[in-house]
């Protein structure tokens, strides 16, 4: 346990861990809108706040997360109303944002290229008490509203219209899994970085669908797997030295591939035993369901 000593390695195991749980949350709304890289679009926004923040002498975390809701809300408008030139300007937000993260870090006094990495990539040592209390306060409201408003949520990233018909207030619910979305980015940039959060909020959930047949177990595992690969993510980077946000992805990917190796006999068992399901019902059924003036009408 000589990981939890130090006092920053206490505060990224809770920021870990925080992570883990709310990335997958939103993630498995993502995934059912086949909206899978939104997150890295954020993260390109979000860059912009952080630069923002450098440049004037404020918590970038919070300033991230200001630009991060703006640029998701955006990007969903994009999204409903951008018709053919959607992806244009999809693609001029993502780029801006970078460009402009990077630019205004450069001109402020207080950030650098090195402080910029840190959240592009994730660093432990950088995470603070203050990083603490912004990640929970977020976090907290992610989870409010991804457990509270599961089955809305839910209704929505399978059929919107059919969710438009039952007098669900679609457009709202759209607009809140975005800002969702974005809050996710920011609480998780100083774990596993800004360019790198989008792996973390959708492949636990694809691991967790290779093994799980609904909406409530798929979303149950992702979390757990969420939570066990920012957790040993963490504590390898802290031993051997290699950065978190990657360490964490590349644990991910080894759970996703582990489990879809595993799911493959799973799947072939399933499929035997409903086959055999249905002869035996055919066997049962089919002649049982014949009269017995049958032959004689014949």
């Amino acid at each position: 346990m000589e990981f939890l000593e130090p006092a920053f390695m206490q505060r990224a195991l809770l920021a870990a861990v925080l992570v883990g749980i709310t990335a997958p949350a939103v993630g498995i709304y993502l995934v059912q809108r086949r909206q899978a890289l939104m997150g890295d679009g954020i993260g390109h926004v979000a860059m912009t706040g952080v630069g923002l923040g450098f440049l004037m002498n404020t918590n970038p975390v919070w300033m991230a997360t200001l630009v991060a809701v703006v640029g998701s809300v955006a990007m969903e408008l994009i999204r409903a109303y951008g018709k053919t030139r959607g992806d244009l300007a999809l693609a001029l937000l993502f780029y801006g944002g970078m460009a402009g993260g990077v630019m205004l870090t450069s001109l402020s006094t207080t950030g650098s290229n090195a402080n910029l990495t840190s959240f592009l990539f994730g660093s432990l040592s950088t995470v603070s008490a203050e990083d603490v209390t912004t990640i929970s306060i977020l976090a907290g409201f992610v989870l409010l509203v991804t457990v509270g408003l599961r089955r809305q949520l839910f209704a929505v990233s399978q059929d919107e219209e059919f969710a438009r018909v039952t007098g669900l207030p679609v457009r709202a619910l759209n607009l809140l899994i975005a800002i969702t979305a974005a809050l996710t980015v920011t609480v998780a940039m100083r774990v596993v970085g800004l360019l790198l959060v989008s792996a973390l909020m959708v492949i636990p959930v694809a691991a967790a669908q290779q093994l799980s047949r609904s909406f409530k177990a798929t979303f149950a595992l992702a979390v757990l797997i969420g939570t066990g690969v920012t957790l040993s993510g963490t504590i390898t980077s802290y031993y051997q030295d290699v950065p978190p946000g990657a360490t964490i992805v590349l644990l991910a990917i080894g759970v996703f591939i582990a489990l879809s190796l595993l799911a493959a006999p799973l799947a072939r068992r399933r499929a035997k035993a409903a086959e055999q399901a249905i002869a035996d019902c055919d066997a049962r059924c089919v002649p049982a369901t014949r009269r017995p003036t049958d032959d004689v009408n014949v």
